[in-house]
Parts: C-alpha cells; sequence; structure tokens
C-alpha cells in the first residue's frame, strides 16, 4: 500500500475542547463488597484526568501551543484541576467556572488488564459550542473535541462549530470516547466536518455499525476504511498492535513500541497528543501515525492518565527505534 499523502493544513496551536477534572486512580484489590469490608490498597494517585485535559496535557508536555476549553466548579477539585493544567504548560482562560455544579470526578479502579470507571459529571456538561468564540479559533490552526457523548450541549452544536472552524483555516479532530448508553447517537452525521477521527478499536466498531447494512464489517482496516468514506482521516488506537490510519484509498499501520505497562488509564489520550502535536508541526499522515503509538505507549509507564506522558525527545527517540526516523 503506498504511503498516505500529507494533508493540505497550516500549522500552530491546537485548541482542545471538553472535559475536565480530576482522576482518582486506585490499584490493588479494587472489586468492591459491601457489607463495610475494608480492603487494602496497593496504591491511590490524584492526577488530571478528563479526556480533554490529558490531551492537552500532553501536547503541552510535547512542546506545543495549546488552549483548553472546559467548565469547572468553584472547588478545590477545580482549582488543583487548573493548577495541574497550568503546570503542563496549557493556556487555560477558555476553561469557565460554574458557580452552582461542581467540578466533576472519575474514579478508576484499576485492575491488571481491565479497569472500572465512575464518574461524577459535575460541571462537564455545561461547555457548548459557542464558549469557542471566533477570536479563538483565529489563534489556532487546529481544533480537537473531546468526551462527545459527556457534552450533550457541545455534541448539539458540534457541527457548526467545526464549520465555523474550517471557515477560519482550522483543521479538527474528534475523539468520541465511548458512549456509556451505546446509541453513538449524531457522530455519522457530523464525521463529513471532522478531519481526522481518532477512535479505539471498541468505538471504531460501535460506529461503523450505524453504517448500512455490510458496509461497516470486516476487520479493523475494513472498517476504519469504510468510515473514512464519509471524509475523515480515520486514525484507530489499536492496543498492543499499535495503530493504523485509514483514508478511503490506502491504510497504514505503525507497530507500538516496548515499554513496561504500569497502568493504561488515559492512553488513548496520549495516542491522540502524540498525533495532533506531529499535525500541527505539518508532518505527513506516516510520522503522525508513529508518533501517537510512540506517545500512548510510553504513557503506559505510570499510574494515571498524565504522569507518564512523554516530551518530544522521549518520544522522537521511541519513533527512531521503531521506524527510523520521524518529526523532532
Amino acid at each position: 500500500m503506498a504511503p498516505l499523502p500529507p494533508a493540505v493544513r497550516r500549522q500552530g496551536p491546537v485548541l482542545v475542547v471538553g472535559d475536565a477534572n480530576l482522576d482518582l486512580v486506585l490499584t490493588g484489590d479494587v472489586v468492591p463488597r459491601f457489607g463495610q469490608v475494608e480492603q487494602l490498597l496497593d496504591a491511590a494517585d490524584l492526577t488530571l484526568g478528563g479526556s480533554a485535559s490529558i490531551v492537552a496535557a500532553g501536547l503541552g508536555a510535547l512542546g506545543t501551543e495549546v488552549s483548553l476549553v472546559a467548565r469547572i466548579g468553584d472547588d478545590l477539585f477545580g482549582r488543583l484541576t487548573l493548577e495541574a493544567l497550568v503546570r503542563r504548560g496549557v493556556h487555560v482562560a477558555g476553561i469557565g467556572t460554574d458557580p452552582e455544579l461542581p467540578s466533576a470526578l472519575t474514579v478508576i479502579l484499576s485492575a491488571p488488564g481491565d479497569r472500572a470507571i465512575l464518574t461524577l459529571p459535575g460541571a462537564i456538561p455545561q461547555v457548548r459550542g459557542d464558549d469557542v468564540t471566533d477570536e479563538m479559533l483565529a489563534r489556532c490552526a487546529h481544533v480537537h473535541v473531546a468526551s462527545y457523548f459527556l457534552l450533550p450541549g457541545l455534541a448539539a452544536g458540534l457541527p457548526d462549530l467545526f464549520a465555523r472552524a474550517r471557515s477560519a483555516g482550522c483543521t479538527t479532530s474528534l475523539d468520541t470516547n465511548w458512549d456509556p448508553a451505546e446509541a453513538w447517537a449524531g457522530v455519522l452525521d457530523v464525521l463529513p466536518l471532522v478531519d481526522v477521527l481518532l477512535p479505539n478499536t471498541a468505538e471504531l466498531r460501535a460506529v461503523s455499525d450505524l453504517l448500512p447494512a455490510g458496509a461497516g464489517a470486516g476487520d479493523v482496516a475494513a472498517r476504519a476504511t469504510a468510515l473514512a468514506r464519509l471524509g475523515p482521516l480515520v486514525v484507530v488506537k489499536d492496543g498492543a498492535a499499535g495503530g493504523l490510519a485509514a483514508t478511503a484509498d490506502g491504510v497504514l499501520h505503525a507497530p507500538a513500541g516496548v515499554t513496561d505497562v504500569v497502568d493504561t488509564t488515559g492512553a488513548g489520550d496520549s495516542f491522540d497528543a502524540g498525533f495532533l502535536a506531529a499535525w500541527a508541526d505539518g508532518h505527513p499522515v506516516e510520522s503522525c501515525l508513529r508518533w501517537a503509538v510512540a506517545a500512548g505507549s510510553l504513557s503506559t509507564r505510570a499510574l494515571g492518565g498524565t504522569p507518564g506522558q512523554a516530551t518530544r525527545g522521549e518520544v522522537a527517540a521511541l519513533v527512531a527505534g521503531t521506524a527510523g526516523s520521524g518529526p523532532t
């Protein structure tokens, strides 16, 4: 298969829109047993969470200029969230404070090979497309939206937001994350306005199953190609197999780097950050995919979504070790 051509796009800062919260990650004996049974854990860590926040933090760690639009509550968790983002170099002027709702919180029960996720949405669903102003769009080159199904107000206005972004000369990307209702409503309608769709394999299967009978069947590559026919470049997180990128005409694969996995929380969001960092620098899709896989792999070396996120030099070194070249 011939390499996919580079996209025609301008280079520059990235604007991320979505959820901002903290994650309380618990490991060890994490399967709850009621009846006032006390269980002893191996570890507990309070880290920056939320798909959009983890993507923004990953971009900041990689040296990409990045801003975040989100909502928090006027409370301790909100203040800690802002502090964590600022430490990662994320511009937070677009984060609004809700005076009535609490900041969101996610509790992650992390077991070997799987995890359970408990989330208090709090102020997260208050984000709207109108929170992204035309002035914000004029200052960025790319707009990324995460956690589509946690943000019903934003989801309803997403076609308008992405249309405004494209009119301003920005490219767009979407990571829906999982739909708790498993209905996947509205996703197919917005895909023609999405330049890059970033699902994992489970999300890819769920969305491609919405296509007309038979059109979304087959393996990961076939399903990604079917969705790409609606317009976006489809970039899939494929776990230990690495990742792939598909257009309607071709598919590229990138192998995963070898790392000692401590925790996979947020690895998909760090994958997004790696892809978008290279994308924002104007690199071709093949290099963007390799950066995505490297960034996602390296993020698993520590507990939580952000503590293990890689620097630009670390990603470049892993890319060079797996492919012989990459953006620097």
